[in-house]
């Protein structure tokens, strides 16, 4: 065997999730096989990969980004298999950036989930993207949606968001409209600042070039050549959800983020964004995307403390 010929084996859960994973008749590893030029020997739930360093370790990563959709959707899908093969190669669309910051650097996406996160907000009307904090997907969208208004393909961006964190009503608020909702949208401005120059976000949003506002307000409105972006979108209930949904117009794109661990509705009541991502998730033109804590950008202790969050409440009653 050749010095840079390695292989890695890949344990998978059970016989179920191999057969799933590998596809009908093994066409799935078929296509990672000729797209990285690997070779992949599956045996039971144990997945051998063999070739050369660089091309083991993108079918690596590839083998564990279709696992990690496989245990969110049960199912996957060829197109999966070749979103994610484009993000581990780096090649196509998802490989550049988003758009330029303030500072000068560019905006990407800086992990596997988000390089598919990106592919989507390009291929799809519809992307619902759903992850814990700090996984960038507000902040990749507000970017994605300024890219696309800077090069004049959309001449508008609509960032909402549901105004229901503190339990306080709009109408008790000091202030005019901005002023009422500027608690509830601050991270919108925070990301939109980092982005852009602040005088050409205000110059944006004094001629409505850039709106932020309470989803409240999104009732009866048609948008057209616009981004429309729902920040917090586990607060929205389903009936919110499906207006907000429904404001798409002609050369229009909508953008959902949320997460269903953070949900400040009332118990009775289910969350929007879990709605949504149950019935459209056979819809043509919807991309459903997941990001989980190897997606996280913080600081690395926000990772650990969403994990901490995620394991059972129960571990830590222990008497």
């Amino acid at each position: 065997m050749s010095e840079n010929v390695v292989t890695h084996p890949i344990t998978l859960d059970s016989r179920e999730e191999a057969v799933l994973l590998f596809g009908p008749r093994d066409s799935y590893l078929r296509t990672i096989r000729d797209a990285l030029g690997v070779k992949l020997v599956a045996r039971g739930d144990l997945l051998q990969i063999e070739g050369p360093v660089e091309a083991v370790e993108k079918a690596e990563r590839a083998v564990q980004q279709l696992r990690q959709l496989l245990r969110r959707r049960g199912r996957l899908q060829a197109e999966d298999v070749r979103t994610v093969l484009d993000v581990v190669r780096g090649s196509g669309e998802a490989a550049g950036h988003l758009t330029l910051m303030e500072s000068g650097r560019g905006l990407r996406a800086r992990t596997d989930g988000q390089g598919r996160y990106v592919q989507a907000l390009r291929t799809h009307d519809v992307v619902l993207c759903v992850g814990p904090a700090g996984t960038g997907k507000t902040y990749l969208a507000v970017g994605w949606a300024v890219g696309l208004l800077r090069s004049g393909q959309v001449r508008k961006i609509v960032l909402v968001r549901p105004a229901v964190e503190a339990g306080e009503r709009l109408g008790f608020l000091p202030g005019d409209l901005v002023a009422k909702v500027n608690p509830y949208l601050r991270p919108l401005f925070d990301a939109l600042n980092e982005i852009m120059d602040a005088e050409t976000v205000k110059r944006y949003m004094d001629n409505d070039i850039i709106e932020i506002l309470p989803l409240a307000y999104m009732r009866g409105r048609t948008l057209n050549n616009a981004v429309i972006i729902l920040d917090e979108g586990q607060n929205a209930t389903p009936a919110q959800m499906k207006m907000f949904l429904t404001r798409l117009g002609i050369n229009s794109k909508i953008v959902v983020t949320g997460d269903l661990t953070q949900t400040d509705l009332p118990r009775s009541i289910k969350s929007g964004l879990e709605d949504a991502v149950q019935r459209l998730r056979d819809v043509e033109g919807v991309a459903i995307v997941y990001l989980d804590e190897s997606d996280i950008i913080r600081n690395p202790l926000v990772t650990r403390i969403v994990k901490a969050y995620e394991e059972p409440a129960a571990k830590g009653k222990r008497s």
